[in-house]
């Protein structure tokens, strides 16, 4: 059975990072965007990391440009807005296709058990200790709401 841990994918900076570096830990996976009306969900996103990622929680994210071309700058952009504007602390990989013929596979995987395309940027999974999927979140959840599934998991 395919788990998060089968794949690797480019971080920003270009390097391959196999996702297997993140096994045994819980995961969000959001496909954030630099101008999107939810981009100040940035902030609880980090804020998530920050707060349980010494618990077992991983946040990775991976910027579409799909979605009104929110994303549409360098992988250096995308960094530097991000740290400069939010403080992102973590993962944040090169920019992919969450839906269509260019869509990373990671991403088809994702939405295997969670069928549908994803609906806009901001779209969230919840990825357990075993690398499976828990849960799929609307991209208007606000990181916050999902405290309690987090605190559920890193219980479990």
């Amino acid at each position: 059975m395919t788990s998060l841990t089968d794949f690797t994918l480019p971080l920003l900076s270009g390097a391959s990072q196999p996702l297997a570096a993140y096994a045994g830990k819980l995961v969000l996976v959001v496909n954030p965007a630099s101008q999107c009306g939810h981009t100040p969900q940035y902030k609880g996103l980090e804020a998530l990391w920050r707060d349980f990622g010494d618990k077992g929680l991983v946040v990775l994210g991976f910027p579409c440009n799909q979605f009104g071309g929110q994303e549409p700058g360098s992988a250096a952009e995308i960094a530097e807005f991000c740290e400069l504007n939010f403080g992102v602390s973590f993962p944040l990989f090169a920019r992919i296709d969450v839906n269509g013929p260019l869509e990373s596979p990671l991403y088809t995987w994702l939405k295997s058990g969670h069928p549908g395309d994803i609906e806009w940027n901001f779209a969230k999974f919840l990825i357990g200790r075993d690398g499976q999927v828990v849960a799929r979140y609307a991209p208007d959840t606000q990181p916050g709401e999902l405290t309690g599934a987090i605190l559920q998991q890193l219980a479990s």
